[in-house]
């Protein structure tokens, strides 16, 4: 028996599905991790994201006047998004961001896009995700790169120009993230169009979770195609297939909504039974029958590596700034509370968080902005992004507390706090993600080999022996070089390069080398051992998957503190850099340890721990020092803070506003309140009940001055109103009656 049968019987073959997918994406930075040494060069060598001096131009104008327009409290109290809004919305193009001029779109940069939809989503939620579908995964998008040029002529000027909502409908009640289930199907037929016979399909589709769905005037469509009759000349099962179909097309149900957690974006249903539609309405026309699925995956990068990590962003942003503002402000037992360790803790996890956010949303950006169609790298920013800021968030809950559960135009946690679970299950829901994408498809698109070698294990070709030989040879020539890497980074740490000319880069660009050499190994091994049935252990290759992700997260952590850190803010800076750094390495080295413990071979285990020299913990962790140090400086008004809270845009009289007015009038006072402490301890004055009858002691005791007095007395009023929470003059339940009385209607 061949080595090549052997290995036939271990390795499942890869669907259809699966190698569409895998043919659809680039490999990038997350290629080196994945092999063991990670490029560097590769990541110093990207394009630095800026925005276009019209990016910059529609950031302050259209999208600052459309933060003005929008009080989000209303909009959540609501039925829907209100018609002014959507006819704004329209009319400055916000549904044509990735279009090209040429149509009339607007034609802007990934990392434009990002902060475009991420900045709407500081200030609304429901807003950003209206924003945010037409400019991702859509009709817009399959037509700019596989439309025919009859298709884009007509569809993508009247899309850029607001005459035309679009849609798409991917997932049904029997097939949310299994695409290869989907039960929609269209069979191929003669039927009638405008008064000809023509060719075409008989499309039967019940799909949901549709975002625009209830608005929208033109549906993409996903669904299998089946030739029963042989009218194609080919095969009966044709595969998925991507069609646009006009919401005015006989037979085409739209308007049925969801209620997304009340968040008041629209989302709902379409159907269609038997709905007769032509050749061409297929996207690409008859050819692209069949390769659906292909044109999905493609076209993924939008939804899983802009659009859903900014949402992930702009909540920890908002998070951070109204957290680190309420802790310098609000005060308990004579101190701000911001000065309790417990509250540092919870602070320094916000803001590292935030830094990191970021720092992974400029180079995902950035690397999309390259054309590059990276489908791990933005499966790995759609599921940490999303996940780290839902933990931020349930922080920021934690500090703000009775003001963060009490709903009001004050409130600046709940809409995100509602909507982050959304942003989470767009697009699959986050537990597919982690355990099967992100190192499922890592570990055939990043490995140099398996797939070549796969693909010849299964091959019927008459020299597939020689072929599958060549392959494994040099497959264990590339193992045993992982291996003899690790052994020597495990045993001689001090070897691992770094070209850094930062001295506080160097160690984290060291241990960023250290960890992904033990992935390459236990990643070689698995195969090896496990074989096809990786595919089934689930959390082993959910680890894996973590460590590349925390260390592609670590890389954009050390790019974004060498390259948007200038000299003179890099003092403010450091603590962000090292808690974010630190935070992801360490999380890399647990899950390779759990990994490690949890290996269902014991003797492989052993040898594993052995020749990596892996037995404990050696990263760098997060101290109380570095808490200590990231939460005062988190506290300070800096121009670094205000760099990594650039996304949340005050407007007079909102919640933002409030916050940030009265911790200005904090930050303006600190001498002040230090003369007035001072003049209490010193008995020169008695303290008032209240903290205004405080300082009209201190003015009558002449400890400050009238202007002093004036001062101070206007940051006391400014505090007052920080914390409070709103609240209201009605009866409940006559709310109660009014809901039921919507439901029933």
């Amino acid at each position: 028996m061949s080595i090549r049968t052997t290995f036939k019987k271990v390795l499942p073959s890869i669907s259809t599905t699966e190698q569409e997918a895998l043919d659809a994406g680039d490999v990038w930075l997350e290629g080196s991790i994945y092999q063991g040494i990670p490029d560097f060069d590769a990541l110093r060598a990207v394009p630095g994201a800026t925005l276009s001096a019209e990016e910059q131009a529609f950031l302050d104008g259209p999208v600052q006047t459309l933060i003005e327009m929008v009080d989000d409290f209303e909009l959540q109290n609501a039925l829907h998004l209100p018609e002014n809004i959507l006819t704004f919305l329209k009319e400055n193009k916000f549904f044509s961001l990735i279009i090209p001029k040429s149509y009339g779109g607007l034609e802007f940069s990934p990392y434009a896009n990002s902060t475009i939809v991420a900045t709407i989503a500081a200030k609304s939620s429901a807003v950003a995700v209206t924003v945010m579908v037409p400019n991702s995964l859509g009709p817009g998008e399959l037509l700019m790169h596989y439309g025919t040029d009859e298709q884009r002529d007509f569809w993508l000027p009247r899309l850029a120009n607001g005459l035309e909502i679009p849609c798409f409908a991917l997932t049904s009640p029997e097939a949310g993230s299994d695409a290869g289930g989907i039960p929609d199907v269209g069979t191929v037929t003669m039927g009638e169009y405008q008064g000809e016979q023509v060719l075409g399909l008989s499309v039967t589709w019940d799909k949901r979770y549709i975002t625009l769905a209830p608005i929208a005037s033109v549906l993409g469509l996903a669904f299998k195609v089946e030739d029963p009759q042989g009218l194609l000349g080919g095969k009966e099962q044709l595969g998925i297939t991507c069609a646009l179909i006009p919401k005015a097309h006989s037979g085409v149900q739209l308007g049925n909504r969801h209620d997304p957690m009340g968040c008041r974006f629209y989302n709902g249903t379409t159907r269609g039974e038997n709905v007769f539609i032509p050749m061409d309405f297929i996207i690409g026309g008859q050819k692209n029958i069949g390769r659906g699925w292909q044109m999905l995956v493609a076209c993924l990068g939008a939804g899983r590596g802009i659009s859903l990590p900014a949402l992930g962003v702009s909540v920890s942003q908002a998070s951070f700034k109204s957290s680190a503002e309420y802790a310098a402000v609000r005060e308990q037992f004579g101190l701000s509370i911001g000065k309790f360790e417990g509250i540092q803790e919870k602070l320094a996890d916000i803001a590292g968080k935030t830094y990191l956010q970021e720092a992974m949303r400029v180079l995902t950006t950035e690397g999309l902005g390259l054309g590059l169609k990276p489908s791990v790298v933005t499966a790995i920013a759609k599921y940490h992004m999303t996940e780290i800021g839902r933990d931020v968030l349930n922080s920021a809950m934690d500090i703000q507390a009775g003001k963060a559960i009490q709903r009001g135009p004050q409130n600046t946690l709940a809409s995100g706090y509602v909507a982050q679970p959304i942003a989470i299950t767009v697009e699959g829901a986050n537990i597919l993600t982690r355990n099967l994408m992100i190192f499922g498809q890592g570990v055939m698109r990043c490995h140099p080999y398996l797939q070549n070698m796969v693909e010849s294990i299964h091959s019927d070709e008459k020299d597939a022996d020689k072929t599958f030989n060549r392959i494994f040879r040099q497959t264990v020539g590339y193992s045993v070089g992982n291996s003899l890497r690790a052994f020597r980074l495990g045993l001689l740490p001090f070897t691992a390069g770094a070209k850094s000319t930062l001295p506080e880069v160097v160690d984290y660009e060291k241990s960023v080398h250290k960890l992904a050499s033990k992935l390459a190994v236990y990643a070689d091994f698995s195969l090896l051992v496990l074989g096809g049935k990786l595919k089934q252990a689930e959390m082993l290759s959910a680890r894996l998957g973590d460590v590349m992700s925390y260390l592609y997260a670590a890389m954009a952590s050390i790019r974004y503190y060498e390259q948007k850190v200038s000299a003179e803010q890099r003092s403010q800076a450091t603590p962000y850099f090292h808690y974010a750094t630190r935070w992801a390495l360490c999380n890399a080295e647990k899950a390779l340890l759990d990994f490690l413990d949890n290996f269902p071979s014991a003797p492989t285990r052993q040898f594993m721990k052995l020749i990596t020299v892996t037995y404990s913990p050696k990263m760098k962790k997060v101290n109380d020092d570095l808490v200590r140090e990231l939460a005062h400086q988190a506290q300070l008004n800096t121009e670094f803070k205000r760099q990594l809270t650039h996304l949340v845009k005050p407007v007079a009289g909102d919640g933002n506003y409030i916050n940030e007015q009265a911790y200005l009038a904090k930050i303006a006072c600190l001498p002040l309140l230090a003369k007035v402490k001072k003049g209490l301890k010193a008995r020169e004055f008695k303290a008032g009940v209240k903290f205004a009858l405080t300082l009209d002691n201190a003015f009558a005791a002449k400890v400050i001055s009238n202007g002093e007095h004036k001062q101070l007395l206007d940051y006391n009023l400014k505090r007052e109103r920080a914390i409070r929470v709103d609240e209201f003059d009605f009866d409940m339940n006559l709310v109660d009656e009014r809901a039921e009385l919507k439901i029933a209607n």
